[in-house]
């Protein structure tokens, strides 16, 4: 094999012309520079859409690209890299193959450092590959705009999922929509709030919104407005999860309410003691929670009511049909006349809520899979010790849940 094709093959500039190699520095700054320039086929391309475009000046004189290190040494290529007039873009730097516009980078060297940063905290890789975190964050940013601008993400969507999380202190929110065909995530940004989902139906466009058939949410009023809104066809289930933790909520609430009004009684200390006992499931109860609960069932009344109020929720939305709207309205009217103010509300709302409900019991779709993707990006968020800006984290949520994180380099 000849030196000049070795080269080539080693630095991954195929398309370019290896002009000279050399060392720079002393001892352990020892870098490796690759001097190239592009092939006459790549010449006075557009930096933004590879078209070809006229000459405009020489640039600013020669430029480098970090590229993946040779052995223990940090390599770059070096290149002169002219500007181009396009007719779209105007005045802009000329496209090099080796990496995307506006980088410093070459393509193998982010893709690599994109991959490390799905499966590793950003300061293990900055470490690994002798960058900083912020240049890390800068790298998926533009990884993920690249990989996202070649997919349509937005293509094929028959059911979604749709809620937020939050990203840091002081209530600030990204929405995020899911697949559930696919699961993954294919559209988030900041905020929550109509104006946020709205922004998601104009990216999406009339005639995709259309061909929604199903979409899962919690009981949040601005997500059912807007989805009735911008997709009226589409059904609108609502999370049993969410219904539960109301219901539980509702309990834990009137539980709290009997321990203050027993104090200073011995009974309050029962009370007090049986928090998991009333709020796990009947069939996951250790032998001392059964014997809470009854002990509950002779001495409280108030509180065994609203234990067995939360059993019968849990038994209506896993029913279907008929049979669970009848259970979901026996429920509901149970509730109100229950004489516990907390399962009163709760039952407001799920009459208000029914229909969304009664969705959920015949089409049998959760939010289950918008509640990963929330763990998910929790994890991502407790791994990078936070994030500084929504942007980051949409950029590392889309690169690990969104399918955009790209392949090792030489491995497709």
């Amino acid at each position: 094999m000849r030196t000049a094709r070795l080269w080539k093959r080693l630095l991954g500039v195929e398309s370019a012309v290896v002009e000279e190699v050399s060392f720079e520095g002393e001892g352990a700054e020892t870098v490796f520079v690759a001097r190239v320039r592009l092939s006459a086929k790549e010449r006075s391309r557009c930096g933004r859409c590879k078209r070809r475009s006229p000459l405009y000046d020489r640039g600013s004189g020669p430029r480098r690209w970090r590229t993946l290190d040779l052995g223990h040494t940090m390599a770059y290529l070096e290149a002169d890299i002219p500007r181009v007039t396009c007719l779209e873009h105007g005045v802009c730097s000329a496209a090099v193959p080796w990496a995307r516009h506006a980088a410093r980078h070459t393509t193998s060297f982010e893709d690599m450092c994109a991959w490390l940063l799905a499966e590793a905290p950003a300061s293990s890789v900055a470490e690994l590959l002798r960058v900083t975190w912020r240049t890390t964050q800068a790298i998926v940013e533009r990884v993920v705009a690249d990989l996202a601008g070649r997919t349509d993400l937005l293509e094929g969507l028959r059911r979604i999922g749709i809620d937020e999380i939050a990203y840091r202190k002081g209530h600030r929110y990204v929405t995020c929509v899911v697949d559930h065909d696919t699961g993954r995530l294919v559209w988030a940004k900041e905020g929550r709030n109509s104006d946020t989902l709205n922004q998601f139906f104009s990216d999406l466009g009339e005639e995709r919104s259309a061909l929604l058939t199903h979409v899962s949410a919690d009981g949040a009023e601005w997500i059912h407005t807007v989805v009735e809104a911008k997709a009226p066809q589409a059904l609108i289930c609502l999370d049993p999860f969410h219904i539960m933790q109301w219901v539980t909520k509702a309990l834990d609430g009137v539980r709290r309410k009997m321990w203050r009004e027993l104090q200073p009684k011995a009974a309050a200390s029962q009370v007090k003691g049986a928090r998991w006992a009333l709020l796990k499931s009947p069939l996951e109860l250790t032998e001392d929670q059964r014997i809470s609960v009854a002990v509950i069932a002779k001495t409280n009344r108030p509180l065994y009511r609203g234990y067995l109020l939360k059993e019968q929720m849990r038994t209506a939305i896993a029913v279907k049909g008929a049979e669970g709207r009848a259970l979901l309205g026996g429920w509901v009217a149970w509730a109100k006349r229950s004489r516990l103010p907390e399962f009163k509300e709760v039952a407001n709302t799920i009459e208000r809520l029914r229909p969304y409900i009664w969705n959920t019991m015949e089409q049998g779709l959760s939010n289950a899979r918008s509640e990963a993707t929330n763990t998910h990006l929790r994890v991502l968020t407790r791994r990078a010790y936070g994030f500084h800006s929504p942007a980051a984290l949409i950029a590392m949520a889309m690169l690990t849940r969104g399918g955009l994180c790209p392949e090792l380099p030489g491995r497709a």
